[in-house]
């Protein structure tokens, strides 16, 4: 048993060590990528705004919303983008994550004629791929429109 215990406890320090070995090596690959002012943000040509409801439940407004909101606003208004890409779920009736994005950034003075819309973003990592894809190929105006 006590070959066991120690055994288990190398087996959890290992495990440990491995895994805060890994968190440091992500932090550290990705420090260039991360930006806390706007002007230190490079232009693109396209802003992916990933989607989530307007509200929570009980119908408080949901901030994680706004604050996407606002930044696919900033970074338009400050002439980082050109384009926004609104990707998020619409599967039923009355849920369209994309629609209300649209309308909150229209309702920020956004014109309706940069804003590209994904209806398929169920999952943010498919609406990723996709975005990428869709913005290599240079068709993004062309065909995210009519995913659905």
């Amino acid at each position: 048993i006590k070959y066991c215990v120690r055994f288990l406890l190398l087996g959890l320090i290992l495990l440990l060590g491995t895994i805060l070995l890994c968190n440091r090596i992500i932090i550290h690959s990705t420090e260039s990528c991360l930006y806390d002012q706007i002007e230190t943000i490079p232009e693109n040509r396209v802003g992916v705004l990933l989607g989530t409801s307007p509200k929570l439940r009980g119908g408080r407004p949901n901030l994680y919303f706004n604050y996407r909101i606002t930044a696919a606003v900033e970074l338009f208004q400050a002439g980082k983008i050109s384009r926004i890409l609104v990707s998020g779920d619409n599967r039923r009736m009355n849920y369209n994550e994309p629609v209300e994005m649209r309308k909150a950034l229209i309702a920020h003075g956004i014109p309706d004629s940069v804003i590209v819309m994904d209806f398929a973003g169920i999952r943010t990592l498919d609406s990723v791929i996709r975005a990428k894809k869709s913005v290599r190929t240079g068709s993004i105006y062309y065909h995210l429109p009519t995913v659905s």
